[in-house]
């Protein structure tokens, strides 16, 4: 099982006074299709309601790899049903939309002002941050443990250059897990980040 270096017993804050919070499974439950991530992007960066009818067409336009004109009506109403029957009732009982079904409308909540969402891996290789670290830590331990005790290959150079290695490593390592988590982080670029545990969408997922 693919870890995701946060503990799924911790409860995400959401800014609705007196609501209920977010678990993290609940949350992993929702950026697990990416039509729902691609709702959660596009009303990050809307300031106004959403058309469901709009919102619909850009999705089928991305899964169908076509302009947003090329659509056909066909496949913007079978998405168009899927989100209205299936997902945006289940982000809106999540509460980090409301969904006016009369209307036809969403709208962000507060809850995603405080929710930083992204998948807390190693792009390309799914090794939690977390896992790394701690490989990391081990690392630097046999090396700094050797130079110090000048054993074998570790007795070429002085402890002080060690000890900069250990902070070049440990400083390179903080640098790329905060570019990395600001790429993933939903919001950021002009189109939903797709996970790393990426499922096949659905049509009634």
């Amino acid at each position: 099982m693919r870890g995701t270096g946060i503990d799924h017993a911790q409860e995400v804050h959401v800014s609705q006074s007196g609501q209920e919070r977010l678990t993290e499974d609940e949350l992993f439950e929702l950026l697990s299709n990416r039509r729902r991530r691609h709702i959660l992007h596009t009303l990050i960066n809307e300031t106004e309601q959403v058309d469901i009818g709009t919102l619909s067409q850009e999705i089928a336009a991305e899964e169908d790899e076509l302009a947003f004109d090329e659509v056909s009506s066909s496949d913007r109403k079978r998405v168009y049903t899927a989100l209205q029957q299936s997902h945006l009732p289940k982000m809106d009982n999540a509460g980090v939309l409301e969904f006016d079904r009369d209307r036809g409308t969403v709208e962000a909540t507060p809850a995603l002002e405080d929710i930083e969402i992204y998948m807390d891996v190693v792009r390309g290789r799914e090794i939690p941050w977390s896992d790394y670290y701690l490989g990391l830590t081990g690392i630097i331990a046999v090396v700094l443990g050797g130079a110090t005790l000048s054993v074998g290959p570790f007795a070429l150079l002085p402890l002080s250059a060690w000890v900069a290695f250990a902070i070049v490593a440990l400083a390179v390592s903080a640098l790329s897990h905060r570019y990395y988590a600001r790429q993933n982080r939903l919001g950021i670029g002009s189109s939903p980040p797709a996970s790393s545990t990426e499922l096949e969408y659905e049509e009634s997922a």
